[in-house]
């Protein structure tokens, strides 16, 4: 006998019997209020016919749904190991925690890391290492702006990356910025556009420019001149960042789905509100790499001289050089890049493009630096890496592959109280980061988790110090690749110079010089000649 029909039987005898046993002892009808539940549920699950599951179990069927919805707690509490953990395991998570509450951070015991697997890093230390070149709060800073640009920023070498108001909440936001203005770092605003909680904190601004222009579009989502350069005056906005890409889901767009579409943020984005929101996949400002270095050009001057650049993951080689030969024929530059990586991400993206559309972070840092080197270009314009920034070790190999400074995403949402409760594009984020229902915003405490980002920020700079103390080095800027170690195979090490040699400067503006590596898809001369 199936389930179903021993669920049907078992109910109507058990229903007879407290009918029965009722004329003899009434107090038995109140076994009804279980029951009746439990038999309504139960005839339900049999006539729907959407889970079959349910339909061939009643009742216990539910309890598979029920397990499911709570797995990636299970896994994170009860299961995974502290090194085992995706997108970022507990070591990391907890290391971000003890930081941003002023707690201790370091580790008893010994290294839980598995030293001798493929893959595993570290950086190589000097004897004559040096004393630690800066106390707290005096940390090196970081001069973005190239020969076109009239209001250079000093910026910090970690900052808050690329997350909008309204994929994240307004308590969210509004502590991220106050950190950001309490540790003297920027907050880059996403595309969203720029909030009154970007703006409430008082902390610096990267306002970040997407595909949709919210902030600056006009009704038929194209760009607006005139409602940009109302937003690029701001005194808080510090630098203009295009997004071209993003690591979570490059050549698709930003999603913000209907349920966080709540009339203020429509508002700010100037669309309807209620309604999903897909950015296109492309910008409409320009179609190629000529037009896209005028229209850099056309924010330098509308902004009246901010730095201006582009973020984007690497896809197709090709299309960068492109870039970099219509910087050399147009004689434009961006004042900075921004690198993401195929790793990175912090709200909805499709499947397919989060595990497997993108180039990782590492090789695309040292090929826009490479890419950059080979045309002439790098000492005009900064390279920022995004993408799986935690810890001062992280800044340390992004900065000696070829970085000049670092966004962070992820750390920054568990700093302010993320658990990687993985429902950032459910609206049903427990912990009030990355959701719209204001019930479970009110439980993030604003005043609370700001004075954490500035903590969780300030330490992980002062750790990456330590490190390029310990190398013997007295400045960032002095790392390589060198100096990063990391292991190929069981009875293979490689430093990342011999994994990654370093470009010869100006080598791709002559064909005689051209890198094999770069041969199969160079053509010097296409944007030039036209």
């Amino acid at each position: 006998m199936k389930v179903r029909e021993k669920f049907l039987l078992i109910s109507f005898i058990s229903i007879a019997l407290i009918i029965g046993i009722s004329f003899l002892w009434k107090p038995i009808l109140w076994t009804f209020l279980i029951v009746a539940p439990l038999f309504i549920m139960g005839v339900f699950d049999i006539v729907q016919t959407k889970h079959t599951i349910r339909r061939n179990f009643p009742v216990i069927g539910r309890f598979r749904y029920m397990l499911e919805s709570i797995r990636p707690e299970i896994m994170q509490y009860f299961v995974e190991t502290d090194t085992e953990g995706r997108p970022l395991n507990r070591i990391l998570r907890s290391l971000i925690y003890r930081r941003a509450k002023g707690a201790n951070d370091t580790e008893p015991f010994g290294t839980q890391m598995d030293l001798y697997r493929a893959g595993y890093e570290w950086m190589e230390h000097s004897m004559y290492a040096k004393k630690n070149p800066q106390e707290i709060g005096k940390f090196p800073r970081l001069t973005i702006g190239g020969k076109d640009c009239k209001q250079p920023y000093s910026s910090s070498l970690l900052n808050i990356s690329a997350m909008s108001f309204g994929s994240l909440s307004k308590n969210a936001v509004l502590a991220m910025n106050k950190g950001a203005k309490m540790g003297n770092f920027a907050h880059n605003t996403g595309e969203g556009g720029i909030s009154d909680y970007h703006l409430e904190g008082g902390g610096d601004l990267i306002w970040q420019i997407g595909t949709g222009y919210f902030g600056c579009r006009n009704d038929d989502g194209t760009f607006n001149e005139k409602t940009f350069r109302e937003n690029a005056l701001r005194p808080t906005v510090k630098m203009i960042e295009i997004k071209l890409s993003q690591g979570a889901k490059p050549g698709h767009g930003g999603i913000l789905p209907a349920v966080k579409n709540t009339p203020e943020i429509a508002k700010i984005r100037h669309i309807q509100p209620g309604i999903a929101v897909h950015s296109p996949p492309s910008h409409s400002a320009f179609s190629n790499p000529i037009e896209f270095m005028y229209f850099i050009k056309k924010l330098r001057e509308l902004s009246d001289g901010k730095p201006i650049g582009f973020k984007l993951c690497i896809g197709r080689k090709q299309e960068f050089m492109d870039f970099c030969e219509a910087m050399i024929h147009t004689g434009i530059t961006p004042d900075f890049i921004t690198v993401d990586g195929g790793e990175g991400g912090t709200g909805a993206a499709p499947v397919e493009f989060s595990n497997t559309m993108g180039m990782p972070s590492r090789e695309g840092l040292v090929f826009v630096h490479d890419t950059l080197v080979g045309f002439g270009l790098r000492r005009d314009i900064k390279v920022i890496i995004a993408g799986k920034i935690i810890s001062g070790f992280h800044m340390a190999r992004a900065i000696a592959l070829g970085a000049d400074g670092c966004n962070s995403a992820r750390a920054m949402m568990l700093a302010v109280g993320c658990i990687q409760a993985l429902q950032c594009n459910t609206n049903t984020c427990p912990v009030g980061v990355a959701t719209q229902n204001k019930s479970l915003m009110k439980g993030l405490v604003v005043n609370d988790k700001a004075p954490r980002i500035k903590n969780y920020q300030e330490a992980t700079i002062h750790s990456f110090l330590e490190l390029v103390a310990a190398a013997g080095l007295n400045h960032p800027s002095e790392l390589r690749r060198e100096h990063i170690s990391k292991r190929i195979g069981m009875y293979k090490v490689a430093t990342y110079d011999e994994i990654y040699p370093y470009m010869e400067e100006g080598c791709l503006l002559n064909l005689a010089n051209i890198p094999k590596d770069y041969q199969k898809f160079f053509k010097l001369t296409r944007i030039m000649s036209n």
